[in-house]
């Protein structure tokens, strides 16, 4: 075992380790004010952050738990690591040589076990990529050429090849001053008969590496026709990887996930790469285990997931298989461990990112992670496909089977929403009568969901999910008048708290604010976009005020919407939009700004929400033709649904 490490060689570490720098590598961190960031707390499970940084004190502390220290504290609680672990690991990404002092004498430089674990995975990681170019792996160099992956690609994600022999890697190893010892407990070795032999034999091996980008284990697909062996074999449980905690592409993906807000979640290891290679490159995949609590636990870190009105997304791209259905009911399951709203994406002929990409290039990659829907709409659909949706008993199976499935939507505004598409899906007038059923299916409706368990998972996909027509030159398509709602325009009415109706409300608050920097992107908003009848009523008081591009005097402005409303509960709750904080983003600078491109943004997302709901009525009506008795109306819903989709897809370019 390694000496205590001389206390000038700690201090050194702990200066020339920025903790800025370092949280920030697990943490998407924002400013705080007065020089102090913050971030979602890694040690306890929490919707807003409450996680503290002082780098001007080198100290960090959470108000939710009560967790604090300095940098070599934190790496010790986030890793599991002694203390002399934890600055080892510091001291490497710093390059200091360590020191080590036993009885008052120099002791030679030593490494404690976690880092000669970590050496090891780096020397096999080597030797691996080396032997991928020799004569016995070129099987190995045709299946990913197969898979569209050149040597510049295999270089970059540092593919590899494990020979076949028996112990070539433990031989290599050992001959590299490693222990067999080292090598059973790092999982690069099993136990034989004669000694310890290589884990992954005639095998591709993807380096699975950690945060910082230090390689802990491997994922191994086999290139032999043994059936008697797994397809696909990872490093087992090790103290370097928990498989419940691991993401393949994670180190990849990381400053990305922050950037972009969105994290893209895959099946395999050449799905990522495929992403990667396409231009999404916050795809990231779990290594042959579901999607679960701890994974959504560092993405929701890494994306500072907590801002609910224009915050980050999640998409799930799976197998639009039945596997892959109860996948995303599983995922559906954990979907109240986010703050924002998750999606899938899935491809209609069933291809994954990688066969996609083979198929119709980098574009389609692109086009399919853009062509997402929402997972509790996948979700409800997933469970409507399993019905005859052509019969009135089918419909009113299927309206018993998906209820649970609305009841079982964590937000409670989102339900009504979420019921009423149901209605539209089912091609059901009486919404009303969809609310009921799934009011009575509320109590325990997640334990009423059939074949789901606690357990989280990634999603597929398999069907679109609703429909409509427009072009992009007309701008956004209407709301149905069932999804509007039929009631008062008066604001005493309950106020909706859904995301579609929380983005109408800010876009409100917008234009009474900042009606010029509104303007004509939000007078571009037609009565239909707002289908709260509260806000209904105030964008028509705008309307009637001459909209937002034609405010001249702020204060007057007010005055005169105040004037245009219908009643006094319409005016009140202008009064309270008119100073109701804007929910704005931090920006790169660490503060936050009302532009432009918030304005665009907010409102695009709202043409968006129009976009759903009218897909959602076109496909339900479109179900409910016979294409060979009906081909007219049958081609003219086709053609207004694809119209739809592309424009969706436009939508959707614009905010990236």
């Amino acid at each position: 075992m390694a000496g205590r490490i001389r206390d000038e060689d700690v201090k050194a570490v702990r200066d020339a380790s920025a903790i800025a720098d370092v949280i920030g590598e697990h943490i998407q961190l924002r400013s705080a004010g007065g020089g102090n960031l913050k971030g979602l707390c890694p040690f306890h499970d929490e919707k807003s952050p409450s996680f503290n940084v002082t780098p001007a004190r080198g100290l960090w502390h959470c108000f939710g738990c009560g967790e604090g220290g300095d940098v070599i504290t934190f790496l010790t609680k986030l890793e599991h690591l002694s203390f002399n672990e934890a600055v080892e690991q510091l001291a490497k990404r710093a390059r200091i040589e360590l020191r080590y002092a036993e009885g008052g004498y120099t002791k030679r430089t030593e490494t404690s076990e976690r880092a000669r674990l970590l050496e090891a995975h780096s020397v096999a990681a080597e030797y691996y990529r080396e032997q991928l170019t020799t004569p016995a792996a070129k099987h190995g160099r045709e299946f990913l050429n197969s898979r569209g992956f050149d040597a510049a690609a295999l270089e970059r994600f540092g593919v590899g090849y494990a020979p076949g022999g028996w112990d070539a890697l433990v031989r290599h190893l050992r001959g590299r001053g490693f222990t067999d010892k080292e090598l059973l407990v790092g999982g690069l070795a099993s136990e034989g008969r004669r000694g310890p032999i290589d884990r992954f034999r005639d095998r591709l091996a993807w380096p699975i590496a950690d945060i910082g980008g230090e390689v802990i284990g491997f994922g191994a697909r086999r290139l032999s026709e043994d059936k008697d062996s797994p397809k696909y074999l990872n490093t087992p449980e090790t103290p370097l990887y928990k498989k419940s905690s691991v993401l393949y592409g994670l180190d990849l993906a990381r400053k990305e996930l922050g950037k972009q807000q969105r994290a893209v979640v895959v099946e395999g290891y050449t799905d990522v790469m495929a992403c990667h290679l396409a231009g999404e490159t916050t795809a990231i995949a779990t290594c042959g285990t579901a999607f679960g609590e701890e994974h959504i636990k560092i993405l929701r870190r890494l994306l500072a997931d907590r801002n609910q009105y224009l915050g980050c997304e999640v998409v799930f791209t799976f197998d639009g298989d039945s596997a892959g259905q109860k996948a995303a009911l599983r995922a559906f399951m954990e979907d109240q461990r986010w703050v924002t709203q998750t999606f899938v994406a899935v491809q209609p002929d069933g291809m994954d990112p990688c066969d996609l990409r083979i198929a119709r290039g980098d574009a389609a990659v692109r086009d399919l992670v853009s062509s997402r829907i929402p997972l509790f709409e996948f979700a409800i659909r997933a469970r409507l496909s399993e019905h005859n949706l052509d019969t009135p008993e089918g419909r009113v199976r299927a309206l018993r089977a998906a209820a649970p499935i609305v009841a079982a939507i964590h937000d409670p505004a989102l339900r009504p929403e979420y019921a009423r598409r149901l209605a539209g899906w089912l091609g059901f007038d009486d919404v009303p009568l969809v609310l009921a059923e799934v009011r009575r299916a509320t109590p325990n409706a997640r334990r009423n969901i059939p074949g789901q368990t606690r357990g989280a998972s990634s999603a597929p996909a398999s069907s679109s999910v609703t429909a409509a027509s427009h072009t992009a030159s007309q701008g956004p398509p209407a709301a149905s008048a069932a999804t509007a709602g039929a009631a008062s325009p008066s604001a005493g009415n309950a106020l909706p708290t859904g995301p579609a109706s929380r983005r109408q409300r800010e876009a409100l608050k917008l234009a009474l604010q900042y009606p010029k920097l509104a303007g004509a992107t939000f007078d571009g908003l037609g009565p239909e976009e707002f289908t709260a009848p509260a806000y209904a009523a105030v964008h028509a008081a705008i309307s009637a005020a001459g909209g937002a591009s034609g405010a001249a005097d702020p204060v007057q402005w007010l005055s005169t919407v105040s004037a245009a409303a219908a009643d006094d509960s319409v005016r009140s709750l202008i009064n309270r939009l008119a100073v109701e904080p804007l929910m704005l983003r931090e920006n790169a600078k660490g503060g936050q700004s009302v532009d432009a491109r918030y304005a665009t943004e907010l409102v695009t997302r709202i043409w968006i929400d129009a976009v759903e709901l009218r897909r959602a009525e076109t496909l339900s009506r479109l179900r409910r033709l016979d294409p060979v008795a009906q081909p007219e109306d049958y081609q003219k819903l086709s053609v207004e649904l694809n119209e739809l989709n592309m424009f969706r897809a436009q939508l959707f370019s614009s905010l990236d």
